[in-house]
Order: structure tokens, then sequence, then C-alpha cells
């Protein structure tokens, strides 16, 4: 089998890069997520709202695997602003409570100068590992 390419079902193609790459051993790769929906638009311009949105993406990668987002291992976090992320801890908070609920994997924030998509304000990529039965 090697490596199985994870592409959620009605998603635009991902072009010159992999959504998600799945092992054998049930370990989901995740590519880096943006704030833009399905069709590559994106609907928010504020963090929050790209935020929930990456976090969906990730989810909907996971679960396109055949996994859950309690199988969400790993989150590494690329922001362009340090100081927009630093004040709405809150609202970061909850809305990632209201994707992830209480499930908290290993994770890591890196404040980048720039990412390659203008309207992005935050990348986040993740690694899952998908039980099998």
């Amino acid at each position: 089998m090697g490596l199985k390419t994870i592409h959620p079902e009605g998603w635009a193609p991902a072009l010159g890069y992999a959504n998600g790459m799945l092992a054998e051993d049930g370990t989901l790769h995740i590519g880096g997520q943006i704030g833009w929906n399905s069709q590559k638009v994106f609907e928010s311009h504020d963090f929050i709202g790209q935020m929930t949105q990456v976090l969906q993406n990730i989810c909907e990668i996971v679960e396109a695997a055949g996994g859950q987002p309690s199988d969400i291992a790993r989150l590494t976090w690329f922001v362009k602003s340090k100081s927009e992320y630093l004040a709405h801890q809150r609202e970061i908070g909850q809305a990632y409570r209201s994707v992830l609920g209480r499930h908290f994997p290993a994770m890591s924030l890196v404040v980048v100068a720039d990412l390659v998509e203008d309207e992005a304000l935050l990348e986040i990529e993740a690694t899952a590992h998908i039980c099998k039965d």
C-alpha cells in the first residue's frame, strides 16, 4: 500500500501538494491548512474566522482518512502576527473548543514573516494517528 493521498470529497484540487498523506501504520500527515474553504475561497478575513476554518479543514481531512478529531496528535501553528494572536486569547480558546472540544494535542506556535497566500493570517499543519480495528 505505501502512502495514500487523502483529499476530502468535493474539495477543489490540491495543485502541487497533498492535503494529507496516510501511512500504512495509520499516521496521517496533514499539510499546512489556511483559512480558505474547500473551494479555496476566504470567507473570513479576521484571525478567529480563519483559525476556525483551518481547524475545520484539518478535521475534514482526518475524517476523509477514516479518523476523528480526537486522533489528532500534533498541531503546528504558523501565525503572521504575534500581537494579534496574543490579543485574542479568549476568543481563540472559544473558537478552538467549538471545533475540537477539549482535545488538546501537542502544539507549537511559530511567528512567521509571511505566508504564500496573501490573505492567509495563519497556517496550521497536523499529524494524526488513525487507529485500525
